[in-house]
């Protein structure tokens, strides 16, 4: 069982940064393939970005926020980060945090565990 707390997300001005963290629970932090999402009103639940601790620890971003986003992990921390840079309006939405062991179930947004989420408001 993983339990995953998200936390840095408010409101920002166009233009703006913000970093998210996600805390997780558990002993095995770093054989999980971590990611975020985020949801916007009326919209879907779509994939911005994961990483892996194997394989050289790959990233990997939605093209939406490429460029402007970066995840990292701190595995001695259990805690993956979104940095995320040039905020605009429609980076608004509530960003999830995402654990599962096989990273192809977070790009298809099946991730086994999820966190309560964490509200970003860009203002125009």
């Amino acid at each position: 069982q993983v339990q995953l707390v998200e936390s840095g997300g408010g409101l920002v001005q166009a233009g703006g940064s913000l970093r998210l963290s996600c805390a997780a629970s558990g002993r095995t932090f770093s054989s999980y393939a971590m990611g975020w999402f985020r949801q916007a009103p009326g919209k879907e639940r779509e994939f911005v970005a994961a990483t892996i601790s194997w394989s050289g620890g790959s990233t990997y971003y939605a093209d939406s926020v490429k460029g402007r986003f970066t995840i990292s992990r701190d595995n001695a921390k259990n805690t993956v980060y979104l940095q995320m840079n040039s905020l605009n309006p429609e980076d608004g939405a509530v960003y999830y945090c995402a654990a599962s062991p096989e990273l192809v179930h977070l790009f298809r947004g099946e991730s086994d565990y999820w966190g309560q989420g964490t509200q970003v408001t860009v203002s125009s």
